[in-house]
């Protein structure tokens, strides 16, 4: 159970903007519901504890005090509430209780995507948004909401993601090295040996790595196991994915996908398929600096997709071009995405994501490269600072 310090906060300017963002969508609230962490989203904007065990409902009104609708046995985090206040037991009570706190509205956001959409916004279970429109009212998706409240970077966050990347890109170009010279090395092996660097430099929080050889190289979810340990060898793809945090609430993502190759040179295929992933890769970034924002998300993708298909590739890249990156890995903001979903969802400042266009050859190899962006004030922020230009090889 939480203890007596984790209490609810919802800051009075924090409500301030929420209203006014609010009023700008013709929204009269947004009705957060969480029940056992379902809906994480709900509890990390009230600042609570994910151990809650009772269904609890929060409206933030376009105009007043929020409104909270909680369990009777769990109301020690709530003792600070700065508002309205129901308590319930009974399911007849939670009901009655939730016509209660909409009364008066007509359209709410929820974390919800319509038939499914968007998957990373559908955080309410069908059954809550059926019992929403049973007390009259519409529900819509938060999903313009998240983007600015949930997923922008704070300056902290945006510290916190610089100095990650720094580590993960330096720890990349180590473990290569690594590579190179201990030719008897297991995928298995570099993944722990990538990790321990990683809990050396600070970077602890969720971190993790994948690390393809050869032929694994053309799953682009592939995990090595222990069980199933392979050597990396001599003139063998690597495909090393690496990813991780700082400690602390406001601590964003890196995420990171480097490229190299153990024999003396570069095979001419292989060195098409990477040639072509970089200007996809490239070619998003060109486009977001002369491209007044916002832009909508999906056109991302089809930039990257667009230098795939002219260089005969596309069949071959059979991901979305990146995902939304803020306090969690896979964020809830916009995603680089016309394949997997049609997120048509703005991207604007404040906003940080994944650009890793990839082109996978089963049976053969698999080439990926994945570089993070922060949209700033002054335009893109690309992360590492020195994105990969050719794969890694012994003695370069």
């Amino acid at each position: 159970m939480p203890t007596v310090t984790e209490r609810v906060r919802l800051e009075p300017e924090r409500l301030a903007a929420l209203q006014a963002a609010l009023r700008e969508r013709e929204l009269d609230g947004w009705l957060w519901y969480n029940f056992r962490d379902t809906n994480p989203i709900a509890a990390a904007m009230l600042g609570l504890p994910p151990r809650l065990t009772r269904r609890y409902f929060v409206l933030v009104p376009v105009d007043g005090p929020p409104r909270a609708l909680i369990h009777r046995i769990e109301t020690g985090p709530w003792a600070e509430w700065p508002g309205e206040c129901r308590v319930y037991l009974t399911w007849q009570e939670l009901h009655a209780g939730l016509r209660a706190i909409l009364g008066g509205c007509r359209r709410v956001a929820l974390e919800y995507s319509p038939q499914d959409a968007i998957p990373y916004l559908d955080r309410v279970p069908a059954g809550v948004v059926d019992l929403v429109r049973s007390c009259g009212v519409e529900a819509v998706s938060s999903g313009a909401l998240l983007a600015r409240f949930y997923a922008r970077w704070s300056a902290e966050g945006r510290a916190s993601h610089r100095r990650a990347a720094t580590v993960l890109a330096d720890v990349a170009q180590l473990a290569f090295v690594h590579a190179f010279t201990h030719p008897d090395e297991t995928d298995w092996g570099l993944r722990g040996w990538v990790l321990e660097r990683l809990q050396e430099r600070g970077v602890t929080e969720g971190a993790d790595c994948i690390v393809a050889v050869g032929s694994d190289a053309a799953d682009p979810h592939f995990a090595p196991t222990p069980e199933r340990a392979r050597p990396i060898g001599r003139d063998s793809v690597v495909l090393l994915d690496l990813w991780g945090k700082e400690p602390g609430s406001e601590s964003i993502y890196a995420d990171q996908t480097w490229m190299a190759f153990t024999g003396p040179a570069l095979p001419p295929e292989v060195a098409r398929v990477w040639s072509a992933v970089r200007r996809a890769r490239d070619a998003v970034v060109e486009h977001l600096r002369r491209t007044p924002l916002p832009i909508p998300a999906c056109d991302l993708d089809d930039v990257a997709r667009e230098v795939l298909r002219q260089a005969g590739l596309a069949e071959a890249f059979v991901h979305r071009t990146g995902h939304s990156i803020d306090r969690d890995l896979h964020g809830s903001g916009p995603h680089l995405d016309n394949l997997e979903t049609h997120d048509t969802r703005p991207l604007e400042p404040g906003l940080g994501f994944s650009v890793e266009p990839g082109v996978y050859l089963p049976g053969r190899f698999g080439v990926r490269s994945e570089i993070n962006v922060f949209l700033g004030p002054d335009g893109p922020e690309v992360t590492p600072a020195t994105p990969q230009t050719e794969p890694a090889r012994p003695g370069t």
